[in-house]
């Protein structure tokens, strides 16, 4: 599988270049979410002009960009605008519409590219591809069977009492614990099935999971990888709530498996931009368990945040460089750091009543970095802004970290 981009040949764009025709080097990105915002920043960091596609017109991304094209991301009007005005184009999220990857494809380089996409897109074809590169990378995913029609449903009510009980998920746009649904049962299974629509699904069998982690990836046109030593997730109700970034968080050879897995996949895919691979560690009878690789996101990644603060290059600074074609230098961590996800709870009482955040007392707290993305409306479960905390040791990091998550009333304080 290679990047599908038909411009073949990439010539870098440099930071601040104006060309023949005196436009100066524009990066752009499909989605106004907080990455796309967070990208945005990057790049104008490093001094290129910036477009962002996105038809919500207070998006947190088209709101701090140089051009902001406010359409939909298939709408052809918008991506010639895009391409008129843009050096390289970028996706914020997977869910962006392939076919308009693969239109700026015809005449911009555009990292990753829409067949790379298309597969995170759907896990039924993520998981065919997780196993195709196992012998590789050393990592398969769970058990599982493909649920598209009645009699799938069938045969695996009749034959695949192994994958019971399980998680049925939708193949196509399940994310933070949408679209799932545990299930005990064959019984249960048809009611989950029936639930979902009858849409297309995987039911994955449950394993016994000790913990969760990432590895976030980057790779260039030229074939050059750099990665990030894995952090370890806490989820709580399917949404990301802490993630651990520091020397020990995992155990020695669970890191370096997970890393090598993740730059694995990226080689077979002929990945270009950065690729978040995530990982369940499974009890398997071993001192530590063993991988089990879940799904991959062609992107920046929430559990990454943390690299705006504790590393000498983001995962942001990564996405720039490599759609760019600028060469990628080896992310060094110079602190050890917590996390925290921020979602619109904190913005409401225990009665549900509007309130502000404390961050008086919380941003007085020694080494706490808060990012707040600019969305106008907080609202249950919805990403408002992370707080990252770092420090000399990882001791004084959970310390704080306690601290923080305490004053902010945030879940998954146990685990830090």
């Amino acid at each position: 599988m290679s990047n599908d981009s038909h411009v073949t040949t990439m010539i870098p764009v440099f930071p601040g270049s104006v060309d023949a025709a005196g436009q100066r080097a524009t990066l752009g990105v499909l989605g106004g979410g907080q990455l796309g915002r967070m990208f945005v920043h990057a790049a104008q960091r490093l001094g290129y002009f910036t477009a962002v596609l996105e038809p919500d017109a207070q998006s947190p991304a088209g709101l701090v960009s140089h051009h902001h094209i406010q359409t939909g991301y298939d709408d052809p009007a918008g991506l010639a605008q895009l391409a008129h005005l843009c050096q390289a184009i970028t996706t914020e999220f997977e869910n962006v519409p392939a076919q308009a990857l693969q239109t700026l494809a015809q005449t911009r380089p555009v990292a990753p590219g829409a067949a790379v996409v298309g597969i995170a897109q759907n896990r039924i074809e993520e998981k065919a591809h997780f196993a195709a590169c196992a012998a590789v990378s050393g990592v398969t995913c769970a058990p599982y069977a493909v649920i598209e029609t009645p009699a799938q449903l069938q045969a695996v009510q009749d034959n695949r009492a192994d994958l019971l009980p399980g998680i049925l998920k939708t193949a196509r746009m399940g994310y933070d614990g949408k679209g799932q649904v545990r299930v005990k049962t064959a019984e249960e299974l048809a009611a989950a099935w029936a639930e979902l629509g009858s849409a297309a699904c995987v039911l994955e069998k449950m394993l016994p999971l000790t913990a969760e982690c990432s590895v976030l990836v980057a790779r260039g046109w030229d074939g050059q990888v750099v990665s990030f030593a894995p952090q370890r997730n806490v989820h709580v109700d399917g949404i990301l709530a802490v993630t651990h970034a520091y020397k020990g968080n995992l155990p020695p050879a669970l890191a370096t498996s997970a890393r090598d897995a993740a730059v694995s996949i990226a080689q077979h895919l002929s990945y270009v931009g950065v690729l978040c691979v995530e990982f369940f560690v499974v009890k398997d009878g071993s001192a530590h368990g063993s991988l089990v690789v879940n799904e991959m996101a062609p992107r920046p990644h929430n559990s990454g945040h943390y690299t705006l603060d504790a590393c000498d290059a983001s995962q942001f600074d990564l996405q720039v460089h490599a759609m760019a074609g600028l060469p990628l230098p080896q992310p060094r961590q110079h602190s050890p750091a917590i996390m925290l996800n921020l979602l619109g709870e904190v913005w409401f009482d225990a009665n549900g009543q509007p309130q502000e955040p404390d961050w008086h007392s919380v941003l007085s707290l020694p080494g706490t970095h808060l990012h707040l993305y600019g969305k106008v409306q907080a609202r249950a479960g919805r990403k408002m802004g992370h707080l990252t905390i770092t420090g000399p040791d990882v001791a004084s990091v959970k310390a704080v970290a306690r601290r923080a998550a305490g004053l902010l009333h945030l879940p998954g304080q146990d685990a830090i």
